[in-house]
């Protein structure tokens, strides 16, 4: 598991080598055809499942137009707004953050030229200052982090009563490492240097930040992916998966007989 002191430049939990990686890629983000192709194919999964778990938190109307209406919901690690900018037009008031300046420049740019008002801000989850939001969402973040327990309690601390977290990133197994790295990056398909398997999460290993964070999983769904069909939802944790977490309910107090 990842930790603060691996001595590649640091910023709380951001990694320096992480956010320059990612902020040469941002004037490529939005072309589906370009380096973050794949991102661009992992969207709408993304979107069913997020709109699952929040109709289902909040037992929402599953045909409504703006399901997110009246909501703040926090993208970290939001990149140049693939995520952010269909959840705007879900009916949130969006707060997108992400560790490399370029990609908010490039989400800056492309969100005010769609006429959607977000928040965009470069800086990692410790720069909130006490912020707390009904939705937060990390998707393919945690394994990019130097320090992941931190980053799990950061996020905890951003989510407010009564509120949802999402995470996905990939599974730790012989499966992923194979997909994509071997094969993914060693074809250029995701741009290379992309990951590192070692920082990969096992579901039980997230889970366990979770749960020392103060809350508690309560869906855990995976992500496949088949040449028929692309990237779908699955129940397969295999290659990666979503975890959707929350804060326990309070025990109710024990009342003495009258």
């Amino acid at each position: 598991m990842s930790v603060a002191s691996d001595g590649l430049g640091e910023r709380g939990t951001i990694r320096a080598a992480e956010a320059e990686h990612f902020g040469r890629l941002a004037a490529d983000w939005w072309n589906p055809r370009g380096t973050s192709a794949m991102l661009h194919k992992l969207n709408p999964p993304r979107l069913r499942h997020i709109r699952a778990r929040v109709d289902a938190h909040w037992n929402g109307d599953p045909h409504s137009f703006t399901p997110l209406g009246g909501k703040r919901v926090l993208d970290v690690g939001c990149g140049a707004g693939l995520l952010a900018e269909p959840l705007a037009r879900l009916g949130a008031t969006v707060t997108g953050i992400d560790a490399a300046p370029e990609v908010i420049a490039a989400a800056r740019i492309h969100a005010e030229a769609a006429g959607l008002a977000i928040d965009y801000r470069a800086g990692g989850i410790e720069t909130l200052a006490g912020e707390r939001f009904d939705l937060v969402l990390s998707l393919e973040v945690i394994e990019h982090v130097a320090d992941q327990p931190a980053f799990v309690r950061g996020l905890a601390r951003a989510l407010a009563e009564g509120g949802l977290l999402i995470l996905s990133t990939p599974n730790r197994t012989p499966l992923s490492r194979m997909a994509m790295i071997t094969v993914a990056e060693g074809s250029s398909v995701i741009p290379r240097g992309t990951h590192d398997w070692e920082r990969f999460l096992t579901p039980d290993q997230l889970t366990r930040l979770i749960e020392a964070s103060g809350l508690e999983v309560r869906d855990l769904t995976g992500l496949a992916f088949s040449l028929a069909h692309g990237f779908e939802l699955s129940a397969s944790t295999e290659l990666d998966y979503f975890l959707t977490a929350a804060r326990p309910a309070p025990a109710l107090a024990a009342t003495s007989p009258s």
